[in-house]
């Protein structure tokens, strides 16, 4: 990441870019204590496969107008589950059946307190 783009700056982007085109039950999982290839989660459902694409590009789009370059995109032909990474930030935006069948919530919450995962507009 940039020298002067701290976590919780590329978080406020994400978020709003994904607020901007109404993405649904968005969390923001912090996984710090738990692996060192990201910082935060965020897990975000979609309505279609369009509206997933959609998501997953208004994002890409908002951190490049900052300067920066998202790591690698993937699942883009499917679009049922779109993985952007940035990362100190991993998106995940899924069909909310999708996101049911894998529950990374759960996943990335086991052991933890139910406060790691916060919901979106609960953040500072």
């Amino acid at each position: 990441m940039t020298e002067n783009v701290t976590t919780e700056q590329l978080k406020h982007w994400v978020l709003a870019a994904l607020e901007d085109l109404k993405a649904q039950d968005v969390q923001v999982l912090d996984v710090r204590k738990m692996t060192s290839i990201t910082d935060l989660m965020i897990v975000a459902s979609g309505t279609s496969d369009r509206h997933i694409k959609a998501l997953a590009d208004n994002v890409v789009e908002s951190v490049k107008k900052h300067g920066l370059m998202p790591i690698g995109v993937e699942g883009e032909t499917s679009r049922e589950w779109v993985l952007v990474d940035l990362g100190d930030i991993i998106l995940h935006v899924m069909h909310p059946q999708t996101r049911a069948f894998y529950n990374l919530e759960k996943l990335w919450t086991v052991g933890e307190e139910r406060t790691i995962a916060e919901r979106q507009g609960k953040t500072p």
